[in-house]
């Protein structure tokens, strides 16, 4: 958990929490909405279970989103971002952005999930 970490350098934390392979998908695809896994999973296709349980565990135990059990069977689990995870919003902005000028300069068609429900314009 960060929090116990000896940070010095604000890129190394932020890197630290959401550096991980996936873990900007997952914020991302939860900036408007609460999902559940299934949900994630078919929105970032290439994340098998194993990888996207871990990622959501790290981003769970950063704080960056909560986790919500309901008792149904069968059971039924919703990830949303805490008020920590929403204020991140425009940092993922800021590299949605960056990549698609990137790729667009390269000839690279824009092509990934963050396009999805979320469109070039989300703030």
């Amino acid at each position: 958990m960060l929090k116990n970490a000896e940070y010095h350098c604000p890129v190394d934390a932020t890197i630290d929490m959401i550096g991980g392979k996936y873990k900007a998908l997952i914020l991302w695809h939860l900036i408007d909405s609460t999902l559940r896994f299934g949900e994630l999973s078919r929105l970032i296709p290439r994340a098998t279970p194993k990888m996207l349980t871990q990622q959501l565990r790290e981003l769970e135990n950063d704080e960056l989103i909560s986790r919500t059990v309901y008792p149904v069977v069968p059971p039924k689990v919703e990830y949303a971002l805490t008020d920590l995870g929403k204020s991140i919003r425009p940092i993922l902005k800021a590299m949605f952005d960056w990549g698609k000028d990137y790729l667009e300069q390269n000839g690279i068609e824009v092509n990934c999930s963050m396009t999805v429900n979320r469109g070039e314009g989300a703030q």
